[in-house]
């Protein structure tokens, strides 16, 4: 009987020895080649634990006085096997956990992409009617400077007019003074 179990022992030996190999590899590989080592894992973790109950079957089929041996391994194989579930699944999780961080980080920079073309279409937006209001005031510019030069045009005549109308007037004011000396001369002279 104890032949038995220690083939069965060697054989969980060789097994949990395969799948630490497989579950230390899981993370480093392709997606494709993971999910098939993944399923790989699985088959053999069920293999091991079938291999535990018919070890299991012997020691208890082995005599009182010579399973307690036998009984204490199993117990390490147990935990062993135990061991190894628990690290297949946090393998499992990190490697889930790892996807989740990515694909978060990946809609963070969505959403930071799309709030940046919203920004920036509202800015090429602001700019359009920028661009309009300095276009009209522009041309409002163009007008007043226009009409300032019309309106230099007419001050410039309207001073040559106020200048021929003083002259004209100092003029006419010299006539009429001489006129006047004029006559009171004529008129001094005649009596």
């Amino acid at each position: 009987m104890s032949s038995d179990f220690e083939g069965y022992e060697q054989d969980f030996a060789v097994l949990t020895a395969e799948i630490t190999n497989k579950i230390a590899r899981v993370p480093r590989l392709p997606p494709d080649e993971k999910k098939q080592m993944v399923a790989n894992v699985e088959k053999q973790l069920e293999e091991a634990k079938e291999l535990l109950e018919q070890m299991d079957l012997e020691v208890r089929e082995i005599p009182p006085q010579s399973r307690g041996m036998y009984s204490n391994r199993m117990r390490s194989y147990k935990q062993e096997m135990g061991k190894l579930e628990t690290d297949f699944r946090a393998h499992l999780l990190d490697n889930t956990e790892r996807l989740e961080r990515s694909s978060r980080r990946l809609e963070a920079g969505y959403q930071i992409a799309v709030e940046t073309e919203q920004i920036g279409q509202e800015m090429l937006e602001n700019l359009s009617h920028d661009r309009e209001k300095i276009q009209r005031a522009r041309e409002r510019l163009r007008e007043t400077d226009a009409n300032l030069g019309k309106s230099s045009r007419v001050l410039t005549g309207m001073l040559r007019r106020i200048i021929q109308n003083r002259i004209l007037i100092v003029i006419l004011g010299i006539i009429l003074v001489i006129t006047i000396l004029t006559a009171i001369t004529f008129s001094v002279r005649g009596h």
